[in-house]
């Protein structure tokens, strides 16, 4: 069979108009993408939102209620500390709540829900830290405690092998496990 020259040009006008179909279609999909891309972004931030508020929350119960009695596991405390930053160095770190006396320091970490790598990251993160940033201190009782709304089995096991205080609420009060 011979191909003739205009079934040839026919083919390549066909092809042309196959293409423009395509690229036509694949710009319309571009479109759809852009306008969903846009959609997922406002949904992760609206979740973001969301967990941080969880969060506040968790800080700002905690924080009302260790301030005004700020005694935790039988040891009285004189100062209680929100928020405490500090950098040296290429060293920074953030400590949800610090409470302090003459001899003792409570390092706090506040969580809506607590998890085991919550502990892990306290000890070998926040702690670490901690003993760099707070040179002052380093002659005290280091108390590490995790507060949260929402304690494992996991997480309590953990903290107990690792010397670490849970605090959790219970009704409008905390309790020491």
């Amino acid at each position: 069979m011979m191909i003739t020259k205009e079934d040839l040009t026919q083919a390549i006008l066909d092809l042309k108009t196959s293409q423009s179909k395509t690229d036509e279609q694949m710009k319309k999909t571009d479109e759809q993408m852009k306008k969903t891309d846009a959609r997922l972004d406002r949904v992760a931030k609206l979740v973001g939102n969301i967990s941080n508020n969880q969060g506040d929350i968790a800080e700002e119960f905690f924080w009302n209620t260790i301030s005004s009695s700020p005694i935790l596991n039988g040891i009285k405390y004189d100062s209680s500390h929100k928020n405490a930053h500090k950098r040296i160095g290429d060293i920074e770190d953030e400590y949800d709540i610090l409470m302090v006396n003459g001899k003792d320091i409570a390092i706090i970490e506040v969580k809506y829900k607590a998890h085991t790598k919550d502990i892990k990251r306290l000890i070998n993160e926040k702690y670490t830290n901690f003993k760099k940033l707070y040179l002052e201190y380093k002659n005290y009782h280091h108390h590490l405690a995790l507060a949260s709304f929402n304690i494992n089995d996991d997480v309590k096991k953990m903290a107990k092998e690792n010397n670490v205080l849970l605090l959790q609420r219970k009704g409008d009060l905390i309790e020491t496990i």
